[in-house]
């Protein structure tokens, strides 16, 4: 996984405030700003935020399921293996970065941090942006959407859907060297515990590319749980 630095006063006009983005709709976090393999910076200050209507531009979700519907954790893995194999460019910039430019997600959050826009996003590590993009796609509950893996698990902690058990479509929370929640530097969905210490993942942005993983347990700070039907 690749992490991405760039001069804050020059592309965002605005300091970042501390504090966790944390929301009842889902944490909604912000590309990576410092030179580390989580994804982003600092949050911004805490706020409550609308969520999403809409799955994508054209409304729905992957399936065509309603997003009140909600979806399975098979629903979740299915579409994430149709991604197996997407890159990102030559400038680290992938679809998914464009889709939460493009999103109220990514607007929501550029306008709390002081950035003129969304483009903020633009180049910057997906990991998080990826498993958002599969939460809104399928209209799965309780997945959060943020692009902060640390807001992210503090978000799951938060509502008491944090644990350290490998289930299927689980959000998993990688610290690589340890930390807890404030170490986590990654984030995947999980496909299936192999139960031999490790579990099969697929993951945004790991070597630059959505990828099918086997991880050893021992680098999981833990796992987020979502709504699943």
């Amino acid at each position: 996984m690749t992490a991405r630095t760039f001069d804050l006063t020059k592309r965002m006009g605005a300091r970042v405030a501390a504090g966790a983005v944390l929301s009842l709709a889902g944490a909604f976090g912000f590309a990576s700003l410092a030179p580390s393999a989580q994804a982003d910076t600092r949050p911004a200050n805490t706020a409550h935020v609308a969520s999403v209507s809409k799955a994508d531009a054209n409304g729905g979700t992957a399936d065509g399921q309603s997003a009140e519907a909600g979806a399975s954790a098979q629903d979740v893995i299915k579409l994430a293996r149709t991604q197996v194999g997407t890159h990102e460019d030559a400038s680290g910039n992938s679809k998914f970065n464009d889709w939460y430019v493009g999103s109220p997600l990514g607007e929501q959050n550029a306008h709390r941090i002081g950035a003129e826009s969304a483009s903020v996003y633009k180049g910057q590590s997906w990991c998080d942006m990826f498993v958002s993009w599969l939460g809104q796609h399928t209209g799965t509950k309780g997945m959060g959407a943020d692009a902060y893996t640390v807001s992210h698990a503090q978000w799951f902690k938060k509502t008491g859907r944090f644990g350290d058990t490998p289930k299927p479509g689980a959000v998993v929370f990688f610290a690589w060297n340890g930390g807890g929640i404030k170490g986590v530097e990654h984030v995947g969905i999980v496909v299936k515990d192999n139960h031999d210490g490790t579990i099969k993942t697929i993951e945004g942005n790991s070597g630059d590319a959505v990828k099918q993983k086997v991880r050893d347990t021992s680098t999981v700070a833990g796992y987020g749980y979502p709504e699943y039907r």
